[in-house]
């Protein structure tokens, strides 16, 4: 009796580790090591060929320690960019995100015929979408400067680049972080006639 009574506490107490510790732990790591930013990119309303090969960079602190994080997803579509930006302003007005007009985006001007360049904000985070050439429109490109009897190949799709960060970091549209001096008032000029101001008489 005594056995199996040592038996069940035991038992009964290994199940309330795992309750209490281990499960926790589990989808403590979990939570960390998920990122919520990229997964609301995942739930954004594309249609699948929009979304191939999707690649996700991050760096910097996720609870902004010393820097933001900054979020990249670099993706491939199988249509052209036109079609591809459509999608994506679609989906992302849907998700709650509102087109931001401002300057320096982009930092450099895009060749209408060569891409879309829109810039987003949503709660703390601005969003940039850059909907461009394939790259192997871009490798043809570079080929033809250099032989002029190359011939192009089928080159289709569209490349997709989103960028992520926090409002704070990011600086477009705000005014001047270090303008200066800014208040100081110059020195007060002595009176001329102050008599603390006249030469001592020398002695006689």
């Amino acid at each position: 009796m005594r056995t199996q009574r040592r038996l069940r506490v035991g038992v009964l107490l290994t199940l309330a580790a795992v309750v209490l510790l281990v499960l926790p732990a589990f989808f403590g790591i979990r939570a960390i090591s998920s990122d919520p930013v990229f997964a609301s990119l995942d739930k954004l309303s594309v249609p699948g060929w929009a979304a191939q090969d999707v690649e996700d960079q991050a760096s910097n602190s996720r609870w902004c320690f010393l820097d933001c994080r900054f979020r990249e997803r670099m993706a491939v579509s199988e249509k052209p960019f036109a079609e591809t930006a459509k999608a994506y302003t679609g989906a992302l007005t849907d998700a709650g995100w509102t087109q931001w007009k401002v300057a320096d985006c982009p930092e450099t001007a895009i060749d209408k015929e060569e891409g879309s360049y829109t810039c987003w904000r949503r709660d703390e985070l601005t969003l940039d979408l850059y909907v461009s050439l394939p790259g192997c429109a871009v490798e043809q490109v570079t080929l033809a400067e250099g032989t002029e009897d190359a011939a192009p190949k089928e080159c289709d799709g569209s490349t997709v680049s989103i960028k992520v960060q926090n409002t704070v970091m990011d600086q477009r549209g705000k005014a001047d972080t270090n303008p200066g001096l800014v208040g100081v008032q110059p020195d007060a000029v002595l009176p001329t006639d102050d008599p603390l101001l006249d030469p001592t008489p020398e002695a006689s």
